[in-house]
């Protein structure tokens, strides 16, 4: 019986070890971020934008700060651009200019 439970316990230390180690080696996508300064007015414009870019292909989280009229985005580099990102604010009536892009 003594046997049995120790084995059963070394055999869940074995699979807890190697399900961590898996975990480690799975690579993660790589994604980018970029700023823009939009030329959003008022709790519509942040609203609207915050809506339609999270639909956009590939991004990944989006943060909308109204009082420095900043949009960031954190997008997956294989599925999308910062040239279609912009684009896709200045599609919903904005002024856009890239400010700050970062390659992590």
């Amino acid at each position: 019986m003594k046997t049995k439970f120790t084995t059963l316990i070394a055999l869940l230390v074995v699979s807890i070890t190697l399900s961590a180690q898996t975990e480690n080696d799975i690579p993660k996508k790589k994604t980018n971020k970029v700023t823009f300064i939009v030329g959003m007015h008022c709790v519509s414009c942040k609203a609207r934008i915050e809506k339609a870019i999270p639909l956009e292909k590939g991004v990944k989280d989006l943060q909308v700060d109204l009082e420095k009229k900043e949009v960031t985005v954190i997008y997956k580099p294989d599925k999308t651009t910062v040239k279609k990102l912009k684009k896709a604010i200045e599609e919903l009536g904005y002024s856009c200019t890239e400010k700050q892009f970062i390659k992590q």
